[in-house]
Parts: structure tokens; sequence; C-alpha cells
């Protein structure tokens, strides 16, 4: 017989507005014990050196969390040039100097247009993919580097916003990327493009899918709520199917709604012509994704309970 889960059957997404400091995984944690949730799941990895949005699935939207993991990504960083470290962040053991007030911006602007489109970009050992069951951090802190696979990512925008000039200049840019890109290795390979060494001093992710900053709620007001009540705190959940929000939606009656949720695919009289889709009931509540089949009917995929 299963074990039932400790804690509530609360569903939604928190959009955590994640503090410097914190790993993904620890942020997740302390925000399901604040929910007293009985299951949750983030939707991607912000190292602990970053900030911002960091959307948390929570119950029935875990379902869904891979269609905000694939979505694109956006950035506010600033890169520090003239100083290399080994985890190509603020957090590393410094590995190179150089004197980068040689530097100007429309220099820095040719540099970051090489790098826009789809680029190959290698993953750094400062990471959390694994070799050989090994996460890549683990074996770096032992002083081991093993061979990465390099991968195809998309950089759609990378833009400076502001130039401090000196010595060890700082660059103030703004990123819009997809999936899987690592913005450390972003401001190495810059660097190398300049022929400065550089690092990434701070990072903020602004946007991730549908999510925006401004609807991230910062950890010590999910923690006040907490003192007001499960009322309060629920209140600042966001919706199951917002991760879905590129996907036609459908409507259902009542006697499809039943069949469908039984697990048969039913006639749609407003659906595409094929395609996911999200399907919607007789009384408006979100009953899951779907598949349109060649018949005009709609299959289940992935329902809620």
């Amino acid at each position: 017989m299963p074990r039932r889960r400790r804690g509530r059957q609360v569903n939604g997404i928190v959009v955590l507005d994640k503090p410097e400091g914190l790993s993904s995984n620890a942020a997740l944690q302390r925000v399901r014990r604040l929910f007293n949730a009985a299951k949750a799941g983030h939707t991607g990895s912000l190292d602990p050196l970053a900030t911002g949005v960091l959307p948390l699935c929570l119950g029935e939207a875990t379902k869904f969390s891979q269609f905000v993991l694939d979505a694109d990504k956006a950035y506010l960083s600033t890169f520090a040039l003239g100083v290399a470290t080994d985890t190509f962040d603020a957090e590393g053991a410094v590995t190179a100097t150089a004197d980068a007030s040689c530097l100007t911006g429309e220099v820095i602007d040719r540099a970051m247009a090489q790098f826009e489109g789809v680029i190959d970009q290698v993953p750094p050992m400062y990471s959390a993919l694994k070799h050989n069951g090994q996460p890549l951090y683990k074996l770096a802190r032992q002083g081991f580097e093993v061979e990465r696979q390099s991968r195809c990512v998309e950089i759609r925008q990378f833009d400076r916003r502001d130039f401090r000039p000196g010595r060890i200049a700082e660059l103030d840019v703004i990123i819009v990327c997809s999936k899987g890109t690592y913005v450390r290795s972003l401001a190495a390979s810059l660097g190398e493009s300049l022929e400065v060494p550089a690092h990434v001093r701070t990072l903020r992710r602004v946007k991730a899918g549908p999510y925006d900053i401004a609807e991230a709620v910062p950890l010590d007001t999910l923690e006040a709520a907490v003192a007001e009540g499960e009322h309060c705190l629920d209140a600042l959940l966001l919706p199951i199917d917002g991760p879905l929000a590129a996907l036609t939606e459908v409507f259902l009656g009542a006697s499809a709604t039943f069949y469908l949720q039984q697990g048969q695919a039913v006639r749609v009289s407003n659906g595409p012509q094929s395609g996911m889709v999200r399907a919607y009931g007789a009384e408006g509540q979100f009953l899951g994704i779907g598949e349109m089949l060649d018949d005009g009917r709609v299959a289940p995929r992935r329902l809620v309970v």
C-alpha cells in the first residue's frame, strides 16, 4: 500500500523572488514547509549567487513545470571585466587578472553582437550537470575537470545597459535566452572575445516563461503571511494553468468533461486542427492538457485531479 504524502493538498504556483545565497532546492524546501504542501517542485535551478524569478509548483501544478523549464528566460547581470574566477562568478577563486581600462562601450557592443543568435556553449565545470552520476561541481571541487559536450543555445537579446570603465571594468547587460543557457559561460566567452578575463559579478533573473519579476514574492512576504493564516498564504498562489498560456484553450460541455476525465477522447467544436491544448470543463474549471487528433477529438494527456 503506497504511503500517503504528508502535508496539505495545496495546488498553485508561487513565483518566488529568490534571495542571494540560497540554492533553488533550499528555496523550494523553505516554501514547501511554509505552505505545508504535500508535493512541490521547481522549474529549473538558479545559482545561489543569483536572485529573482523562481517559479515553484505546488501540488497538481508540478505536472506542468516542464513548460516553464523549457521556456525562455531573461536576466539582468553585471560582468566584471579584468578578472576571471574558476566558477565564472563572484563566488569562485581568482584565476587570472588583466588591465581592462582600454575597453570602450563601442568595442564591447561589437563583441556582444557576435553572441546574438544560435551559439554553441560549453557548460561550466561548476554546474549541476552530471558525469557518470556525479554532479560536475562536485568533481570540480575535487580538482577534476572532464570533457563537456557543447550545446546549442539561443541568445535572443544581449544588450549593454551601462558600462563603467576602469582597470577592472563593470558591464551591466540584459540577456534574453533559451533554456539551458549559462550566463556565467557567456560572460567568460565575452571576455575571451575582448581578450580580457571576465566573470559574473551579479545575476538577477527577471523573467521565466510567462512569469515576470513584477509578480515575484519575496521570501519574507511569504513568512509574514503564515502568521496571518493559510488563507492569506494561499492568496499568493497563482493558477496552475499559468505555464500553459501559449497553448490554445478548448471548452467542453458537461458530457465531454465527464468522459475526458475518464481518460477518453472527446469531440470539441472550438479546437485547433492539431497540437496540444489546455482544456476547461463545463463550469470553467481547468481540466489539464490534451492533444488534438486527426478526427477533431481531443485526447487527454495530463489531467489534474
